[in-house]
């Protein structure tokens, strides 16, 4: 799916029209429909206030991710990290190295706080 296929599923999940998105933009709806036709590339600045608006990282709505955020992406790294780690452990050993990795990123997080409130 590219831009103008997902930036048409945005706005249809938002329950809105194509007026009501231009409107939104200050723009024309023959312009607005141009982009959701893909026959008018957006310009980076363009982008950049859609993927603002709707919520979704950029790569998504140019089709270059299915994450719609970048914090989804990071995550998909870090669970296939652990599953390529933990291929050849048993359920009993998975449970633990997970337990221990969820231990680790909590205490990270603590660190990290605490060095964000001296700052």
């Amino acid at each position: 799916m590219g831009f103008p296929e997902r930036l048409k599923a945005l706005r249809l999940e938002s329950n809105l029209t194509q007026k009501e998105i231009a409107e939104k933009f200050g723009i024309k709806q023959p312009n607005y429909q141009q982009w959701e036709s893909g026959k008018r590339k957006p310009t980076s600045d363009t982008l950049e206030k859609f993927s603002e608006f709707f919520g979704v990282s950029t790569d998504y709505l140019l089709g270059n991710s299915d994450y719609r955020t970048v914090e989804e992406d990071e995550l998909s790294e870090v669970e296939m990290l652990f599953r390529a780690t933990s291929l050849d452990m048993t359920d009993e050993e998975k449970a633990i190295f997970k337990q221990e990795l969820l231990d680790f990123m909590k205490e990270r997080q603590k660190l990290f706080e605490e060095d964000n409130k001296k700052s």
